[in-house]
């Protein structure tokens, strides 16, 4: 009996390592499409179809196509099917599956549907932003703002391995609300429209927007200048940032402005500036994060108020200035004065 018992208990475990649960199927791949699902005509993406073994046969199939396209992975368990040059046929829902090289037989179910979706050239891309926009902590909260430019459309967020749901609006804008924000959640958001009877006429997705998580366990850096007291126009001040963590990349971060970050073997990074210009004033922090997790940002330091010193235009004085003929004038008289006066 027990004998019995243990080649039961044998048999199923083998059969769910091998992937095999009734009818001789693999469990369903994913599938997912880089770097959007939403593309502008002309350009490219890839379709990827995972398994969970290698050596497998994969077959990408697309909604009223009779022929799969094909790719044998004898190693991986990865396949990938690349769209070059995409066109308005390439619309449409895609689905994959695998069946084992070596024996047939033995196929997957099939993986979820994704849907690639053609920018549309008389629909102009629309606005993203988020709300709010500098940030937010984990468990928080973040709204995603989609604006388009024709009224009473669908509206699409678009995030790499992310879906989610469509939103109908009667205006203008759509709102995306995301509640307790994951780390998972930090990354680029980007979003299109199209009309609800035309789901793949879709506009050109928006410019992409980061959102940025911030993470607890990287506390906020110190920021400081080099000279502190200003700097006149034409000079040169260095904006130093100091975080807690050793190796990081550190971002400089100014309304309007954009730094390249700067990677760091210590705890600290710095951000050179010559030439000051007077666009060059104004309140500037800094923050970092890890070189393989760019959304995982620390809180950001506080403030330091850059001064910059010196005449520039339109700033003159509402006196103008004397001429040399008006000079030599002016002490001419000043001498007769002093003359007359000890006549």
């Amino acid at each position: 009996m027990a004998s019995a018992l243990t080649f039961l208990f044998l048999s199923c475990w083998l059969a769910g390592h091998s992937g095999v649960w009734g009818g001789g199927e693999f469990l369903k791949p994913t599938i997912w499409v880089s770097p959007s699902r939403v593309v502008a005509l002309g350009e490219s993406l890839t379709i990827r179809c995972e398994g969970l073994y290698p050596g497998m046969e994969f077959f990408l199939h697309k909604a009223g196509q009779p022929n799969p396209q094909l790719r044998t992975v004898p190693d991986g368990t990865v396949a990938e099917f690349p769209i070059v040059n995409v066109s308005r046929e390439d619309r449409g829902s895609y689905a994959c599956d695998y069946r084992s090289i070596a024996d047939q037989s033995r196929t997957s179910n099939p993986s979820d549907s994704v849907e690639i979706i053609v920018g549309e050239p008389s629909y102009p891309k629309p606005s993203i932003s988020l709300s709010p926009s500098g940030g937010v902590s984990l468990g928080g909260a973040v709204t995603v703002w989609c604006r388009g430019q024709h009224r009473g459309m669908r509206f699409v967020l678009n995030k790499e391995g992310r879906h989610f749901p469509p939103v109908d609006s009667d205006g203008f804008e759509a709102v995306f609300p995301i509640s307790n924000v994951s780390r998972e959640d930090g990354g680029s958001y980007s979003c299109s429209y199209h009309s609800r009877s035309e789901p793949f006429a879709v506009s050109y997705p928006s410019d992409p927007v980061q959102l940025v998580v911030r993470e607890p366990s990287y506390p906020k850096p110190s920021i400081s200048l080099s000279p502190s007291g200003g700097v006149s126009l034409g000079g040169a001040v260095t904006v130093w940032c100091r975080g807690q963590h050793r190796g990081m990349r550190f971002v400089l971060n100014k309304e309007g402005r954009h730094f390249p970050p700067v990677d760091s073997d210590g705890f600290e990074a710095v951000f050179p500036i010559s030439n000051v210009s007077r666009e060059d004033g104004g309140s500037y922090s800094c923050s970092y994060h890890s070189r393989s997790e760019p959304f995982a940002v620390s809180y950001p330091s506080d403030p330091v108020e850059l001064v910059v010193r010196g005449e520039g235009p339109g700033s003159a004085s509402p006196f103008p200035a004397p001429t040399p003929s008006q000079t030599l004038t002016g002490a001419r008289c000043q001498w007769d004065t002093q003359s007359q006066g000890r006549l």
